[in-house]
């Protein structure tokens, strides 16, 4: 009689033991993942690039750095789910990959992103293009990528534009990579409620640096700081 009670309690316990690990392994699949998109560094960086190496997407390390690599195995992942190939990894991508979208900063269906998104995106290429530039020239360039997205020459999304291949030089040489002031996040603000200081213009140039002998073909607007704006 003793032995059997003794072995319906190791039973029950065994049980009990089986059924946590196992909501314990649920709850963590099913935890909801932030917003993805080029220059972030956090633990679900780490959890995507395992992810997309277990399935053949990427052979780079587990560095929990979003770059380069990352996003061209992000962006093959998503050509051949039929998602859109923009590089972030919002709601549908993690869906994809059987995850859930942390809902406060996600990356709808549709392809939009949260407003705090498009604030830090817009801000770092405002910081990596036109740090030292009075602030209405910050509020311009970032008015420039936002004039871009409207424009039917170019992609029709924040990061679709800052990641057009040779669109922003400072994508490619890692300052886009960089956090953004206080006075870059203002400047994005002002440009995402409107403030367009270039009236439309969809270019910018330094003259004192090298540049493409084309850019000067374009019909100039104004010049604020070093920067030329032209359509």
């Amino acid at each position: 009689m003793y032995k059997k009670k003794r072995v319906l309690y190791l039973l029950t316990i065994s049980l009990i033991i089986v059924f946590t690990i196992s909501f314990v392994i649920t709850q963590k699949a099913n935890t909801a993942r932030s917003t993805l998109y080029w220059g972030m560094r956090n633990n679900d960086v780490g959890i995507l690039q395992r992810k997309l190496k277990q399935w053949g997407y990427y052979d780079g390390g587990i560095d929990y750095i979003y770059g380069k690599e990352t996003w061209l195995a992000v962006k093959e992942f998503q050509r051949k789910n039929n998602l859109r190939d923009d590089g972030i990894v919002g709601a549908s991508t993690w869906g994809a990959l059987g995850y859930t979208s942390n809902s406060a900063v996600t990356t709808l269906a549709s392809g939009s992103v949260s407003r705090n998104d498009k604030v830090h995106l817009v801000a770092r290429l405002i910081h990596a293009e036109a740090r030292g530039e009075p602030y209405v020239g910050q509020v311009a360039v970032g008015a420039v990528l936002l004039n871009r997205v409207e424009d039917p020459a170019f992609p029709n999304s924040i990061s679709g534009v800052i990641y057009q291949p040779l669109a922003f030089e400072s994508v490619a040489n890692g300052q886009f990579d960089l956090p953004p002031t206080s006075e870059n996040i203002r400047a994005a603000q002002a440009a995402l409620n409107g403030w367009d200081p270039v009236y439309g213009a969809t270019f910018f140039w330094n003259p004192s640096k090298p540049v493409n002998e084309w850019i000067w073909s374009r019909e100039s607007v104004k010049t604020i700081g070093s920067h030329i704006f032209a359509y």
